[in-house]
């Protein structure tokens, strides 16, 4: 009777292991847009991500205390990266001003003097009139810039295009840039005393 028990004992144990590994499985494949705290953030998705790559997973014997400390620490640098509008060349009218190529030696060149990635998905770029430019899938890397052209252009990680076919940047203006919430990050004025 005792060996019948044992087995019982022992079957109750690996169902119950069993599911615990099904429970711990079921939030990684059930991805739906929000981080563990029920947040819409693609950055602790991607620092999530970042963990898996660099095999700093569970194997490292850390609780998940200190794995989302270190999450939310990654986060907080992330926002503290110094974005802005790093330099401008506005309207040089020359002979051939409403060509593509004049209007592509106008830009606003945004840069990211942080050490991480900023996806950039959502923010905008306005001048004094108006006119906005909204970046699209776009994650500008640490130390790196990206030239906001006003010509038309195929889209790179370096020089991204408006597609406009009028120069938008007057030697009197002001270069606006704001996150995806709407928040602005930086301005850039020139002309009449300003550089």
């Amino acid at each position: 009777m005792s060996a019948s028990r044992n087995a019982r004992r022992l079957v109750a144990a690996i169902l119950a292991s069993g599911a615990m590994v099904g429970a711990m499985a079921l939030p990684a494949s059930a991805d739906n847009g929000h981080d563990r705290h029920g947040r819409d953030d693609r950055n602790s998705r991607h620092h999530d991500d970042r963990d898996r790559r660099d095999g700093r997973g569970d194997r490292d014997g850390r609780g998940d205390r200190d794995r989302r400390d270190d999450r939310d620490r990654r986060h907080h640098d992330d926002r503290r990266s110094s974005v802005g509008i790093s330099q401008v060349q506005h309207n040089g009218a020359g002979r051939d001003f409403r060509s593509n190529r004049s209007l592509n030696a106008e830009w606003v060149e945004v840069t990211n003097t942080g050490r991480r990635a900023v996806d950039l998905d959502g923010w905008t770029l306005t001048d004094r009139d108006g006119n906005r430019y909204r970046f699209d899938d776009l994650r500008l890397a640490g130390r790196s810039s990206v030239r906001v052209h006003t010509g038309q252009g195929r889209d790179t990680r370096r020089d991204v295009y408006q597609d406009r076919r009028r120069h938008i940047w007057d030697s009197r203006d002001t270069a606006t840039l704001r996150d995806a919430r709407g928040r602005v990050v930086d301005t850039e004025s020139w002309g009449r005393g300003r550089r």
